[in-house]
């Protein structure tokens, strides 16, 4: 398995912006798709977006669309979230994921997780 693990998360005005990252060591990270999670208090985790070993493709929830951008670099072992125009909704503990999976199927059978990190937004 690859290990991960996530920094970046803090306290942010709505509005502002936030990067996430995320640190992969262990096995061949271009063998894996790569997706951030987030799991808010009293709610279930959900998939905020994904994107493929290549970087080619990604996929986001609605609620994150034209405002989140996943990247990711393979010389790096590194995976980006870029967070902008955030809102008290998105305040959640951010976390990262690696699967061995197209990205239209990512999150079904996740291989690792990262501790995750807090992200908190004030109105």
């Amino acid at each position: 398995q690859v290990q991960l693990v996530e920094s970046g998360g803090g306290l942010v005005q709505a509005g502002g912006s936030l990067r996430l990252s995320c640190a992969a060591s262990g096995r061949t990270f271009s063998d894996y798709a790569m997706g951030w999670f987030r799991q808010a208090p009293g709610k279930e985790r959900e998939l905020v977006c994904a994107i493929s070993w290549s970087g080619r493709d990604a996929r986001y929830a609605d609620s994150v669309k034209g405002r989140f951008t996943i990247s990711r670099d393979n010389a790096k072992n590194t995976v980006y979230l870029q967070m902008n125009s955030l809102k008290p909704e998105d305040t959640a503990v951010y976390y990262c994921a690696a699967e061995r999976t197209v990205v239209a199927m990512f999150g079904i059978s996740v291989d690792s997780w990262g501790q995750g990190t807090p992200v908190t937004v004030s109105s």
